[in-house]
């Protein structure tokens, strides 16, 4: 039996039982859904080592593009994992089509049970080493030659998500807010990902970064000559992001001059480029996020009330980290492995007392303090072991080490006198709290002094 977990996908219950009973002998763990739509679902909560995936799941329909879609969408959350298509007979032209998309094979119906099994022997025997980009029970999403998203498992996440799931195929204008760090441009990601717009590229623009002078150049364009430096025409943003979605970040930054301009494109749909009276229709849905607290502003009127209203038809709040203590573990684990393996240090894992020191602190700065504090602990760590005086916070300014310099030579040397000090120069003592051996310790107070 193979120490492996297959996942068939046919809208005929038939069909799905009698691959069960062909597999179940086979694979350690055998899933199976009629519906394609919990596909995605399945992913991020098991680690799947191969798919049987139909090519047709609506009555009537049997061009195979639904297969082929969620071939491709299997393999925006893992490129490496084998798809074998299952297809009518008569369909072979479909089937070279999905093999040219990235399907390890494909099987006619009605199958042979000796050929099926021999083609998912010989998918997995050919899958190519790599490493899980998720692990059980996580809400992690991968797109090719993007990021890693990470959005959460928390309560409190798993709430944010289902109001996620349920506004993001709507063109409702939705207002992420939490503080720094929190991974609000994610959650725009995921909203954008999750919606009927997502065949375009999500635009984004930091509200905080357009200059005053650039503003409508910047996000409405501009004609040849409109200004000095208008060498060209230039599409701006909005119209970039027509058909799509535009996310507006750091929107609580944008002065109030500015918030008119803004306001009038929103409500009419329609924008002018700089230099010209020719109105462009805009067809957008619209995200904004901000740390700040837009009430209070429209309070002390540095945020206009009629632009706040417009762009907060959904409002969600990211809670902070310190608040969703599961989601700790799941991002220290998703740090852990992805800073490990870009540099070179497979194998290392968490002393028990450094990870007790990582889920006390309270992350002030949120998911983006937790990712360079293991960052910077995969890059001290000198043992598979992480010690908890590999684990600097950026908050500990009493500990001198915490500022990087120019070489790990010198960040070393700083961890070692700060850990010999600490320990009133004891040798033993700080070669302990460093993790390594005393002998080793000698040798490199040779080599720095």
């Amino acid at each position: 039996m193979l120490s492996k977990t297959i996942l068939i996908v046919d809208d005929n219950k038939s069909v799905i039982t009698s691959l069960e009973l062909l597999f179940e002998n086979i694979f350690e763990k055998v899933i199976s859904t009629c519906n394609p739509e919990r596909i995605l679902s399945i992913l991020e909560l098991s680690q799947i080592d191969i798919v049987i995936l139909d090519m047709n799941f609506s009555a009537g329909v049997n061009n195979g593009n639904e297969g082929l879609y969620w071939l491709n969408r299997i393999h925006e959350i893992d490129p490496e994992l084998p798809i074998i298509m299952l297809t009518a007979y008569g369909d072979i032209e479909l089937a070279v089509k999905a093999l040219k998309k990235g399907a390890s094979d494909f099987v006619l119906k009605p199958w042979d049970n000796s050929v099926l099994i021999d083609k998912v022997k010989s998918a997995i025997a050919n899958q190519k080493d790599k490493k899980p980009i998720k692990k059980p029970g996580s809400t992690i999403i991968c797109t090719p030659n993007k990021p890693v998203m990470v959005i959460g498992q928390s309560f409190q996440m798993k709430k944010v998500l289902r109001i996620v799931e349920k506004v993001a195929k709507t063109n409702a204008n939705i207002l992420i807010t939490g503080e720094n760090g929190t991974g609000k441009e994610m959650l725009a990601k995921e909203i954008h990902r999750l919606s009927l717009r997502n065949n375009k590229e999500m635009i984004t623009i930091d509200m905080g970064a357009v200059s005053e002078s650039l503003f409508e150049s910047e996000l409405f364009g501009h004609e040849k000559g409109a200004f000095t430096d208008a060498k060209d025409s230039r599409i701006g943003k909005f119209e970039a992001a027509n058909g799509s979605t535009i996310f507006l970040d750091e929107i609580g930054n944008l002065p109030f001059n500015l918030q008119a301009k803004l306001l009038a494109a929103l409500q009419s749909r329609e924008i002018y480029k700089l230099g010209s009276n020719r109105k462009i229709p805009i067809d957008i849905r619209l995200i904004t996020a901000t740390n700040r607290n837009l009430i209070e502003m429209v309070n002390k009127s540095l945020f206009r009330e009629d632009l706040f209203y417009r762009i907060n038809t959904i409002h969600i709040e990211i809670p902070p980290l310190r608040n969703r203590e599961e989601d700790i573990n799941l991002f220290i684990d998703f740090f852990l492995k992805k800073y490990s393996s870009l540099y070179k240090r497979n194998g290392l894992s968490f002393h028990p007392q450094a990870l007790a020191k990582l889920l006390s602190h309270d992350w002030p700065g949120n998911i983006r303090e937790l990712q360079h504090t293991i960052e910077k602990a995969v890059i001290l760590a000198e043992k598979d072991k992480i010690s908890t005086s590999d684990i600097i916070f950026s908050n500990e300014k009493e500990k001198t080490y915490t500022k990087i310099t120019s070489s790990l030579c010198e960040i070393e040397k700083e961890i070692i006198e700060s850990s010999i000090s600490q320990n009133k120069g004891n040798i033993k003592a700080a070669a302990e709290q460093l993790g390594i051996s005393r002998q080793t310790l000698y040798n490199k107070l040779k080599k720095i002094k």
